[in-house]
């Protein structure tokens, strides 16, 4: 049994989750081929994602003449299935949120990856995300390639679902994953109640590079560190504004803001708008062995986030016994338990971030400790990323036990004989 991973950018820089996945797959014996529709090479920072890289196959690295191969090719050698999967083409291009260009350069992908999946043997191919790597993996079962499944993160797929094909895409997948229970409920949302069996809950997860170092003590240093892409829904921008008023009153600190994206000049405004710039550090890309430094010397992690779906970066930090500071968003809540591993505010509550802010920068590192110590635990209960991966494994074990069944009701006895007449 051979998986294929399909993303619409693999390896990437905030996407060691799905690398951690695919590797424990692996050491529990199922081996996985690699499939990214585009490639972010000039972003990486990270060895792991380095190696994984010469592992993947890029979709459009053939460029366009190769698409177009790939299509007339796919044509010629299946063109009943073709036709049918270009009639679905046109339907839901009508439907999605992106038009029939767009649309068929999807189902040009999905020949390609058609012809690979059969050259290489797959018999299953899981997508990461909702978005248009799934819309590739549908349209590559509709032209007769593997069953297909996919893992729904959030937030994006849960604030335009219907542009995204969301009910379609579950209606015709062999499975569901979601992350939380939160993002099961919205899936649920989504699909006919007859589907809500195929909808399975398995979490992301962090290895050992987390999981079997020593906790080591909060440190006495009053510094906060914040991990995730400069977007808005990281809540970047607030956080500054929340760190303004601790920065008047004297406070000492110092917030370490690690990653890079399209909010960085207006992060770097804010700064120098409230006077910040003697209090906050901004890092840039990170390597996972930089993250896990900067956040073993760093007394909790700060992310304000206004919309998610449940960050790796918070199991991260709980899984080395820091304490977090987040909102009430999305699948939060199930990993960080106010006043036991950290803190949960509204999101957008500016105050109120500020609040819990002055109360880590106060706290006594013991109680800090403690706090993280709690986390950890949950961490290595519910995010163990060899324990998650061996649940996908058996779930495409089963999809595959369900996929021969199906063919073997299909085909026609042939040691009966035919009848005469």
């Amino acid at each position: 049994m051979t998986i294929a991973y399909l993303v619409n950018q693999y390896p990437k820089v905030s996407h060691s989750f799905i690398r951690r996945e695919i590797l424990a797959l692996e050491a529990a014996g199922t081996p996985v081929a690699r499939f990214s529709v585009r490639s972010c090479s000039g972003e990486l920072v990270d060895p792991g994602d380095q190696a994984e890289l010469h592992k993947t196959q890029v979709i459009l690295s053939r460029g366009v003449s190769g698409l177009l191969t790939g299509l007339i090719q796919t044509a010629l050698a299946h063109p009943g299935q073709f036709l049918k999967a270009l009639a679905f083409t046109l339907k839901i291009s009508r439907r999605g949120q992106r038009g029939l260009a767009h649309h068929l350069a999807y189902l040009a992908e999905a020949c390609i990856l058609r012809r690979e999946f059969e050259i290489q043997g797959i018999t299953h191919v899981h997508a990461h995300f909702g978005t248009n790597s799934t819309t590739v993996a549908m349209l590559c079962h509709a032209l007769g390639g593997p069953t297909y499944s996919f893992t729904v993160h959030g937030p994006e797929e849960f604030d335009r679902p219907e542009a995204l094909l969301l009910p379609e895409k579950i209606r015709r997948a062999a499975a569901v994953v979601a992350i939380s229970a939160f993002g099961k409920s919205q899936l649920m949302r989504w699909c006919e109640a007859a589907d809500w069996r195929k909808i399975q809950v398995v979490h992301c997860g962090v290895d050992e590079e987390f999981l079997t170092q020593a906790a080591t003590p909060v440190p006495e240093t009053q510094r906060l560190v914040c991990v995730g892409r400069l977007s808005e829904q990281k809540g970047h921008l607030l956080l500054l504004e929340a760190i303004a008023p601790l920065a008047a009153e004297g406070i000492p600190f110092k917030l370490v803001l690690v990653g890079d994206g399209e909010l960085r000049p207006q992060v770097e405004a804010a700064i120098a708008q409230y006077g910040l710039e003697s209090y906050v550090e901004i890092t840039g890309w990170a390597s996972s062995a930089e993250v896990r430094q900067q956040l073993q010397t760093a007394r909790a992690l700060v992310l304000p986030s206004f919309a998610e779906g449940l960050p790796v970066v918070l199991m991260e930090a709980l899984a080395l016994a820091r304490p977090v500071v987040s909102t009430y968003v999305a699948g939060i809540p199930e990993l960080v338990e106010p006043g036991r591993s950290g803190w949960l505010v509204p999101p957008g509550a500016v105050e109120d971030l500020t609040a819990a802010l002055r109360e880590v920068l106060q706290a006594d590192t013991k109680t800090l400790s403690a706090m993280g110590h709690h986390g950890r635990s949950r961490v290595v209960q519910q995010h163990n990323a060899a324990t998650e991966a061996r649940k996908l494994a058996a779930l495409f074990q089963q999809i595959e036990a369900e996929a021969r069944l199906s063919e073997a009701i299909a085909l026609p006895d042939l040691s009966q004989p035919i009848p005469e007449g």
